[in-house]
């Protein structure tokens, strides 16, 4: 049988109190991370991912604080992100960032890297928006020199000159840090961290997932043509399990509805309608419902787009914190074991 991971992914979303329904403070809610991520350790989970964001409706904007703090509570999971914005960030401390993180986490730090769906980041640092695509493209090759761990010579039109440098703290047994890059949906990407020697995560959110097994297929010729290794592709997509169907369904409604009509607000998408909802649930990138209805749909599209790593993004929209935690205990004890069978008979 492959290597199949199974990881949970989480933007922080602000969460809401089981009692009040009142939403929790930034801090209340960076602590229940905490609290959600050593439960997914105890469950054996296999990674856990923070994204950084900068918008109010968020807790993480610095995921790697949040690591550090997770890497002393918890003994076996990965501990990422999903994703790092380098575009508006440093190579050079993402880099010296994650290798300390994985020497606290005795080597379980992994780095995602991505141009950032949102784009707070920008402003926020200096960076102008007009650089965008840019940014990323002269980042990632600096990045790629420096986890080799060598002295790095480097000048770039967005980043710092460097001569014969060697960056600081030094990685155990030469390792390199374990690093995914996030594609939201365009060749170039997939081309680009195929050239770089990256394994990919896509983030499907919405439609068939089946349209994104192109991307799969481009990534292992472009390796295969290019020399490089064939290294695995992920996925991740959004999902709420709870005991029945039906309480899913609801808790996706009020909350995962909720936040794909605001995200639409930003990016011109329509508003959700029932039928849309309905359909995603059913054949598109929602994960909702019992862990057998989960379960059986996650194993019927990891074999269909060849991926081996499957993410469920959970708390969308804030939830419940007890909705929360029965989503990660579904999945971590129930929905996992059954989608490994259910791969285990396909093959």
């Amino acid at each position: 049988m492959k290597n199949y991971e199974f990881g949970l992914d989480t933007f922080g979303d602000v969460a809401f109190d089981d009692q009040t329904n009142e939403r929790y403070s930034y801090a209340q809610s960076l602590r229940t991370i905490i609290e959600e991520g050593v439960l997914a350790d105890q469950l054996g989970i296999d990674v856990l991912a923070l994204g950084e964001h900068h918008r109010e409706e968020f807790s993480i904007s610095s995921p790697e604080v949040a690591i550090g703090a997770l890497a002393t509570k918890t003994k076996r999971i990965k501990l990422g992100t999903g994703v790092t914005v380098l575009s508006s960030d440093d190579p050079v401390r993402v880099y010296e960032r994650f290798a300390t993180l994985d020497a606290l986490s005795n080597g379980r730090a992994q780095v995602m890297l991505g141009r950032g769906s949102f784009t707070e980041s920008f402003p926020l640092f200096g960076y102008d928006l007009r650089d965008y695509d840019e940014l990323f493209e002269e980042k990632i090759p600096m990045y790629s020199e420096i986890i080799k761990g060598d002295p790095v010579t480097w000048e770039g039109k967005f980043t710092q000159s460097l001569k014969d440098t060697t960056i600081y703290p030094k990685m155990e047994n030469n390792r390199k840090l374990d690093t995914y890059v996030g594609v939201g949906g365009s060749p170039e990407s997939i081309l680009r961290a195929v050239r770089y020697g990256f394994p990919v995560m896509l983030a499907i959110i919405g439609g068939e997932a089946v349209r994104f097994a192109p991307y799969v297929n481009l990534y292992q010729r472009a390796a295969k043509q290019m020399n490089r290794p064939v290294l695995p592709v992920g996925m991740h997509s959004h999902g709420v399990i709870a005991e029945t169907n039906e309480k899913a369904y609801q808790i996706a409604w009020d909350y995962l509805k909720t936040y794909m009509d605001r995200l639409g607000m930003d990016r011109g998408w329509a508003r959700m309608t029932k039928e849309r909802f309905e359909f995603e649930i059913a054949e598109g990138s929602y994960y909702v419902g019992d862990p057998e209805t989960v379960a059986q749909k996650i194993a019927r599209t990891m074999p269909k787009l060849g991926v081996e790593r499957f993410d469920l993004v959970y708390g969308a929209g804030g939830q419940r914190q007890a909705d929360r935690l029965k989503t990660i205990e579904l999945y971590g004890g129930a929905v996992i074991p059954r989608v490994k069978e259910l791969l285990a008979e396909g093959e």
